[in-house]
């Protein structure tokens, strides 16, 4: 199972969902939310959990005096992530420095010779396509929990971006009209744990086998097919990471 997008790190009990993680051999992109968490995240990392430097868009405000950190781990991360921008109205006074830090993000990620990118896009898909269609050299992006227009879609798709598909989005048939449109080479499943709910408690990483589910049922192929979809793209981004 693959887990795309998770922190980890923001559990009650971190340590002992990374071990279950890699018992199980579940192979987890563990975002983090800020680069000061970088290293405390990381020590959780090993084996099959992959560890992505973060600046989120809604601590971008607070947080913006940690990009020289930024600046210095990015050449020992292959992956970034979590950033990106939130259209929500509770951030709109920060949208400037939204724009501000991921700019610089993707700029620093360009410089680098590009990186895989979890992207946050909540109610800003066009925002944020309009920057990476700006910095194409910034690597290979992901848009984790896509809630765009399928026009939106249909613009990410044109510009190279995956997606990252978790149990949340798959409730609604909106969410399912989305994923049905999306390239299959270019999926992969996440929990987003864990700020998702699954059974009226807080998701688990091993819990993405929902999505796989849905997502299985939303393209009419069985679960065999469906797993070895998803292992030929992480394989396929993961060789990308190590570029």
């Amino acid at each position: 199972m693959i887990d795309f997008h998770c922190h980890v790190d923001l559990y009650p009990n971190p340590r002992e969902i990374a071990r279950e993680c890699r018992e199980r051999k579940l192979r987890v992109l563990s975002v983090t939310t800020t680069p000061s968490a970088w290293d405390g995240t990381s020590a959780l990392g090993g084996g099959t959990m992959i560890t992505a430097l973060g600046l989120h868009p809604q601590l971008a405000h607070e947080r913006k005096g940690e990009l020289p950190l930024f600046d210095r781990i990015l050449p020992g991360s292959a992956y970034v992530g979590e950033v990106g921008l939130d259209g929500g109205p509770e951030f709109k006074a920060h949208w400037q420095d939204q724009v501000d830090v991921f700019r610089h993000v993707l700029n620093a990620c360009n410089e680098a010779g590009g990186r895989v990118m979890s992207i946050h896009s909540r109610r800003a898909s066009t925002p944020v396509l309009d920057l990476l269609e700006l910095y194409p050299g910034s690597g290979t992006p992901i848009l984790h929990w896509f809630t765009g227009t399928v026009r939106e879609l249909d613009r990410a798709i044109s510009l190279g971006c995956w997606f990252s598909v978790g149990p949340a989005m798959l409730r609604s048939k909106r969410g399912k009209d989305l994923v049905m449109r999306m390239p299959q080479e270019r999926v992969l499943t996440e929990s987003d744990g864990p700020f998702v709910q699954q059974g009226g408690r807080t998701i688990l990483p091993w819990e993405v086998d929902v999505a796989v589910d849905a997502i299985a049922e939303c393209w009419g192929c069985d679960l065999g097919v469906m797993d070895q979809i998803l292992s030929n793209n992480l394989n396929m981004l993961l060789s990308e990471g190590q570029q």
